[in-house]
């Protein structure tokens, strides 16, 4: 069974209702454990193109603003079902979601 890192970018505006959407997807067991995840403060830039609508800026302007990463992880066959509740519960038009596997001897 492969593991995954789920990585999050998200307004703080946003970070609980994110991270309870991660979770009821079926992310963050780890050993008898659940909910498992970390949360800190990250600088994200970005810059809306012609054709886009930004939650936050202005198109053709390079942007600046405190995001908070969420991290934690799931199993595989969870990726899709952890995907789609992230996007459906995170205000970005585009949302940052990234699945990294993981090695585990």
């Amino acid at each position: 069974m492969t593991r995954l890192k789920v990585e999050i970018s998200v307004p703080e505006s946003h970070v609980e209702v994110v991270n309870d959407a991660l979770h009821a997807a079926g992310a963050g067991r780890v050993g008898e454990y659940a909910r498992f995840s970390s949360v800190w403060r990250v600088t994200g830039t970005w810059q809306p193109l012609p054709g886009s609508r930004p939650y936050d800026g202005e198109v053709g302007v390079v942007q600046s603003g405190k995001e908070y990463r969420i991290e934690s992880v799931c199993d595989e066959e969870q990726a899709r079902a952890v995907q789609q509740a992230v996007r459906d519960a995170h205000p970005y038009e585009e949302a940052v979601i990234h699945f990294l596997p993981l090695y585990e001897p």
